[in-house]
């Protein structure tokens, strides 16, 4: 799917291909594979990178333009179970036009950063910047997330839940690689400003890219740290309760197999020194020294505070 867009009185306005000056390629097709490929000249692996989740984050220049691929998070579906995922977006500067292609329709040119723009150069900016408020966003949402699945285990603890929890602590090791990623991309932007042909204000908005980028490194990595550090106290906690229940339920064991046992011993076919038959004294002495063992396992379980 291909989409134009003009850049008219600083505003981004869908307004068909033709001369556009950004062309956006939506899980592009053979034939606009083709296109770019031999008409564009756009080198054929760096082309399906873009459409590779899994391809690292970098910065290529090329004889008639420049290729970045930048990774985003992945729109979010039911069925992953609170696994977020990662998408790379590529990114071609030409001397009169931007290409982007992406794998999946995605929301990229909303926000203000995009109602004030100045160049093609600083439409790439403004890009690379609003899908580091992508995962900002993201990350917000983890943070909810993850509290509202803290009180379900602290009230319920399910494997359903922890397993979701475990999910979004790999998200976000997802999450910390493709933002890192992105930051040596940005670090390469700023050292060949001058051959990407960057203003004086676009040098000024690629710090703040910086600095926005840096500061969601930093919250991905405290969630990382925060989540891991739960889900490890988690662990320790289950297998506390699971010690405690299982001695519980050992006493709770011996509490039933010695009145068996002295139930059974007197039920022997043997002579016994006390009286079996014509009286019911033998009865209550058996049913005493019973419960009396259990009221002496219940004491000593208090005593000694088993």
């Amino acid at each position: 799917m291909l989409r134009g867009y003009h850049i008219i009185e600083g505003k981004l306005v869908a307004n068909g291909a033709e001369n556009a000056s950004v062309l956006v390629y939506i899980n592009p097709d053979d034939k606009e594979k083709s296109y770019l490929i031999n008409q564009l000249q756009i080198d054929e692996h760096t082309l399906n990178s873009c459409l590779d989740p899994d391809e690292v984050a970098r910065l290529e220049f090329e004889a008639n333009h420049t290729a970045l691929i930048i990774k985003r998070p992945k729109r979010y579906n039911s069925a992953d179970n609170f696994l977020l995922k990662i998408s790379s977006i590529g990114l071609f500067l030409f001397s009169d036009k931007v290409i982007v292609v992406m794998p999946e329709e995605a929301i990229l040119f909303d926000g203000r950063p995009f109602s004030r723009l100045r160049s093609i150069q600083d439409m790439l900016l403004k890009t690379i910047f609003r899908c580091i408020q992508h995962f900002e966003d993201h990350l917000n949402v983890i943070h909810k997330i993850s509290d509202e699945l803290e009180h379900e285990i602290n009230t319920a603890l399910t494997n359903k839940d922890l397993l979701y929890m475990f999910n979004i602590e790999k998200s976000l090791v997802y999450y910390l690689k493709a933002i890192s990623s992105n930051s040596k991309v940005i670090e390469k932007l700023k050292t060949n400003a001058v051959k990407l042909g960057l203003s004086t204000e676009d040098n000024e908005f690629l710090e703040d890219v910086i600095i926005e980028n840096t500061q969601c490194y930093e919250e991905a990595n405290t969630y990382s740290q925060v989540l891991s550090s739960m889900m490890d106290a988690w662990v320790s906690l289950v297998n506390n309760n699971l010690n405690i229940r299982i001695k519980t339920l050992t006493i709770l064991s011996i509490c039933i197999m010695l009145p068996t046992l002295i139930v059974s011993i007197f039920s022997m076919n043997l002579d016994l020194p006390i009286l079996q038959h014509g009286s019911m004294a033998s009865f209550w002495v058996v049913l005493g020294l019973a419960g009396l063992s259990v009221i002496t396992i219940v004491l000593l379980w208090r005593y000694r505070k088993w």
